[in-house]
Protein backbone atom coordinates (compact mmCIF):
# COMPACT_ATOMS: atom_id res chain seq x y z
CA UNK A 1 0.00 0.00 0.00
CA UNK A 2 1.78 3.45 -1.30
CA UNK A 3 1.30 6.28 1.58
CA UNK A 4 2.49 9.89 0.58
CA UNK A 5 3.72 11.47 4.09
CA UNK A 6 3.78 15.17 3.31
CA UNK A 7 5.77 17.13 6.10
CA UNK A 8 8.11 19.59 6.41
CA UNK A 9 9.63 18.64 9.63
CA UNK A 10 12.68 16.67 8.86
CA UNK A 11 12.85 15.10 11.91
CA UNK A 12 9.64 14.11 12.44
CA UNK A 13 9.85 12.68 8.45
CA UNK A 14 13.07 10.35 9.51
CA UNK A 15 11.22 9.29 12.99
CA UNK A 16 8.29 8.41 11.15
CA UNK A 17 9.68 6.67 8.12
CA UNK A 18 10.48 3.08 9.97
CA UNK A 19 7.58 3.33 11.18
CA UNK A 20 5.22 3.32 8.67
CA UNK A 21 7.50 1.10 6.71
CA UNK A 22 7.26 -1.32 9.34
CA UNK A 23 3.60 -1.19 9.36
CA UNK A 24 3.53 -2.25 5.76
CA UNK A 25 3.49 0.92 3.78
CA UNK A 26 5.33 2.00 0.77
CA UNK A 27 6.10 5.59 1.91
CA UNK A 28 7.06 8.28 -0.04
CA UNK A 29 7.40 11.99 0.77
CA UNK A 30 7.19 15.56 -0.23
CA UNK A 31 8.62 18.16 2.03
CA UNK A 32 6.47 21.35 0.62
CA UNK A 33 2.57 21.97 -0.60
CA UNK A 34 3.53 22.03 -4.35
CA UNK A 35 5.61 19.10 -4.42
CA UNK A 36 3.29 17.44 -2.25
CA UNK A 37 -0.38 18.28 -4.65
CA UNK A 38 1.82 17.11 -7.47
CA UNK A 39 2.57 13.74 -6.03
CA UNK A 40 -0.94 12.96 -4.86
CA UNK A 41 -2.01 13.27 -8.15
CA UNK A 42 0.75 11.69 -9.92
CA UNK A 43 1.52 8.67 -7.96
CA UNK A 44 -1.97 7.67 -7.17
CA UNK A 45 -1.31 6.97 -3.53
CA UNK A 46 -3.74 4.72 -1.45
CA UNK A 47 -3.53 7.33 1.23
CA UNK A 48 -2.07 10.51 2.19
CA UNK A 49 -0.37 12.18 5.53
CA UNK A 50 -0.92 15.59 5.31
CA UNK A 51 0.74 18.52 7.63
CA UNK A 52 -1.38 21.70 7.08
CA UNK A 53 1.58 24.32 8.07
CA UNK A 54 3.63 23.44 4.90
CA UNK A 55 5.63 26.04 3.19
CA UNK A 56 4.83 26.81 -0.37
CA UNK A 57 1.11 26.00 -0.74
CA UNK A 58 -0.93 25.27 2.97
CA UNK A 59 -1.72 21.71 3.33
CA UNK A 60 -5.92 23.14 3.17
CA UNK A 61 -5.38 24.92 0.14
CA UNK A 62 -3.33 21.09 -1.45
CA UNK A 63 -6.63 19.24 0.23
CA UNK A 64 -9.10 21.64 -1.65
CA UNK A 65 -7.71 21.44 -5.03
CA UNK A 66 -7.27 17.31 -4.38
CA UNK A 67 -10.74 17.67 -3.77
CA UNK A 68 -12.16 20.44 -6.59
CA UNK A 69 -10.31 17.51 -9.19
CA UNK A 70 -12.21 14.92 -8.03
CA UNK A 71 -9.20 12.93 -6.66
CA UNK A 72 -10.58 11.03 -3.63
CA UNK A 73 -7.49 9.60 -1.99
CA UNK A 74 -8.44 9.02 1.43
CA UNK A 75 -6.03 11.79 3.72
CA UNK A 76 -5.13 12.06 7.17
CA UNK A 77 -4.03 15.82 8.59
CA UNK A 78 -1.76 16.86 10.84
CA UNK A 79 -2.52 20.19 12.74
CA UNK A 80 -1.58 21.78 15.72
CA UNK A 81 -3.19 20.48 18.66
CA UNK A 82 -4.84 23.99 19.81
CA UNK A 83 -5.48 24.49 16.33
CA UNK A 84 -9.32 23.68 16.70
CA UNK A 85 -10.44 25.80 14.01
CA UNK A 86 -7.80 23.84 11.71
CA UNK A 87 -9.58 20.43 12.38
CA UNK A 88 -12.99 22.02 11.37
CA UNK A 89 -11.54 23.44 8.20
CA UNK A 90 -9.77 20.42 7.16
CA UNK A 91 -12.86 17.89 7.47
CA UNK A 92 -14.69 19.95 5.68
CA UNK A 93 -12.20 20.12 3.04
CA UNK A 94 -12.66 16.80 2.52
CA UNK A 95 -10.03 15.06 5.17
CA UNK A 96 -10.91 11.62 6.69
CA UNK A 97 -9.56 12.24 9.98
CA UNK A 98 -6.93 14.33 11.98
CA UNK A 99 -4.41 14.02 14.50
CA UNK A 100 -3.06 17.10 16.77
CA UNK A 101 0.76 17.23 17.42
CA UNK A 102 2.38 16.04 19.02
CA UNK A 103 0.93 12.16 18.72
CA UNK A 104 2.07 9.20 19.25
CA UNK A 105 2.68 6.78 16.53
CA UNK A 106 0.53 4.30 17.65
CA UNK A 107 -2.40 6.32 17.77
CA UNK A 108 -1.21 7.39 14.16
CA UNK A 109 -1.43 3.46 12.84
CA UNK A 110 -4.33 2.93 14.76
CA UNK A 111 -6.07 6.08 12.54
CA UNK A 112 -4.79 5.07 9.32
CA UNK A 113 -5.87 1.65 9.78
CA UNK A 114 -9.60 2.72 10.50
CA UNK A 115 -8.97 4.94 7.64
CA UNK A 116 -8.68 2.01 5.44
CA UNK A 117 -11.13 -0.46 6.92
CA UNK A 118 -13.49 2.46 6.08
CA UNK A 119 -12.87 2.39 2.38
CA UNK A 120 -12.49 -0.53 2.34
CA UNK A 121 -16.17 -1.83 3.73
CA UNK A 122 -14.18 -3.66 6.61
CA UNK A 123 -15.54 -4.40 9.54
CA UNK A 124 -11.72 -6.04 11.47
CA UNK A 125 -8.10 -5.98 10.35
CA UNK A 126 -8.75 -9.11 8.96
CA UNK A 127 -8.74 -9.81 5.07
CA UNK A 128 -10.35 -12.76 3.57
CA UNK A 129 -10.24 -14.98 0.51
CA UNK A 130 -11.15 -18.10 -0.18
CA UNK A 131 -10.45 -19.68 2.96
CA UNK A 132 -6.97 -17.09 3.47
CA UNK A 133 -7.17 -14.57 5.84
CA UNK A 134 -4.76 -12.15 6.29
CA UNK A 135 -4.23 -10.24 10.14
CA UNK A 136 -2.93 -6.80 8.82
CA UNK A 137 -2.06 -5.80 12.12
CA UNK A 138 0.42 -8.87 12.47
CA UNK A 139 1.25 -8.76 8.81
CA UNK A 140 0.55 -12.72 9.29
CA UNK A 141 -1.67 -15.16 6.94
CA UNK A 142 -3.29 -18.02 7.59
CA UNK A 143 -3.73 -20.75 5.08
CA UNK A 144 -6.77 -22.83 4.28
CA UNK A 145 -5.39 -25.31 6.22
CA UNK A 146 -4.59 -23.15 8.95
CA UNK A 147 -1.15 -23.00 9.17
CA UNK A 148 0.18 -19.26 10.34
CA UNK A 149 2.65 -17.56 8.33
CA UNK A 150 4.85 -14.42 8.95
CA UNK A 151 5.13 -12.70 5.84
CA UNK A 152 8.16 -10.66 4.52
CA UNK A 153 7.55 -6.89 4.25
CA UNK A 154 6.65 -7.11 0.10
CA UNK A 155 4.84 -10.42 0.29
CA UNK A 156 2.79 -8.83 3.00
CA UNK A 157 2.29 -5.24 1.21
CA UNK A 158 1.66 -7.26 -2.18
CA UNK A 159 -0.90 -9.78 -0.36
CA UNK A 160 -2.79 -7.11 0.92
CA UNK A 161 -3.22 -5.10 -2.16
CA UNK A 162 -4.30 -8.04 -4.19
CA UNK A 163 -7.13 -8.69 -1.49
CA UNK A 164 -8.33 -5.28 -1.01
CA UNK A 165 -9.25 -5.22 -4.41
CA UNK A 166 -10.22 -8.83 -5.59
CA UNK A 167 -11.93 -8.60 -8.29
CA UNK A 168 -9.54 -6.73 -10.40
CA UNK A 169 -6.96 -7.14 -12.55
CA UNK A 170 -3.70 -5.41 -12.19
CA UNK A 171 -0.87 -4.92 -14.18
CA UNK A 172 2.85 -5.58 -13.16
CA UNK A 173 2.89 -1.87 -13.10
CA UNK A 174 0.22 -1.12 -10.98
CA UNK A 175 1.30 -3.50 -8.66
CA UNK A 176 4.86 -2.53 -8.65
CA UNK A 177 3.58 0.78 -7.93
CA UNK A 178 1.60 0.42 -4.86
CA UNK A 179 4.08 -2.37 -3.46
CA UNK A 180 7.61 -0.85 -3.70
CA UNK A 181 8.77 2.72 -3.13
CA UNK A 182 9.97 4.80 -5.99
CA UNK A 183 14.29 3.97 -5.23
CA UNK A 184 13.45 0.40 -4.80
CA UNK A 185 14.12 -1.99 -8.37
CA UNK A 186 10.80 -2.30 -9.77
CA UNK A 187 11.47 -5.19 -12.31
CA UNK A 188 8.79 -7.14 -13.69
CA UNK A 189 10.80 -10.74 -13.04
CA UNK A 190 11.34 -9.70 -9.25
CA UNK A 191 7.57 -8.94 -8.77
CA UNK A 192 6.89 -12.08 -10.57
CA UNK A 193 8.98 -13.90 -7.96
CA UNK A 194 6.82 -12.74 -5.23
CA UNK A 195 3.50 -13.61 -7.06
CA UNK A 196 5.11 -17.33 -7.42
CA UNK A 197 6.11 -17.00 -3.51
CA UNK A 198 2.71 -16.41 -2.72
CA UNK A 199 1.43 -18.78 -4.82
CA UNK A 200 3.22 -21.47 -2.69
CA UNK A 201 1.97 -20.55 0.21
CA UNK A 202 -1.47 -20.70 -0.90
CA UNK A 203 -1.70 -22.72 -3.80
CA UNK A 204 -0.71 -22.11 -7.69
CA UNK A 205 -4.64 -21.37 -8.54
CA UNK A 206 -5.14 -18.64 -5.68
CA UNK A 207 -3.41 -16.26 -7.99
CA UNK A 208 -4.51 -16.28 -11.93
CA UNK A 209 -2.13 -14.80 -14.31
CA UNK A 210 -4.33 -13.22 -16.79
CA UNK A 211 -2.39 -12.74 -20.35
CA UNK A 212 -1.39 -9.37 -21.31
CA UNK A 213 -3.13 -8.10 -18.72
CA UNK A 214 -1.85 -8.86 -15.31
CA UNK A 215 -2.69 -10.92 -12.31
CA UNK A 216 -6.24 -11.42 -10.34
CA UNK A 217 -7.02 -13.53 -6.95
CA UNK A 218 -8.78 -16.30 -8.51
CA UNK A 219 -12.66 -16.53 -8.10
CA UNK A 220 -14.89 -19.28 -6.72
CA UNK A 221 -16.55 -19.11 -10.76
CA UNK A 222 -12.85 -19.57 -11.58
CA UNK A 223 -11.26 -22.35 -9.26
Amino acid sequence: MKLLLIEDDPALVQALLPVLRGAGYAVETADNGVDGEFLGDELHPDLIVLDLGLPGKSGLDVLRSWRARANRVPVLILTARDAWHERVDGLKAGADDYLGKPFHTAELLARLEAIVRRHGGQASNELSWRGVTLDTERQQATTTDGRVLQLTAIEFRLLRYLMQHPHEVHSKTRLSEHVYEEEQQRDSNVLEVYINRLRQHFGKDFIETRRGQGYQLATEHSA
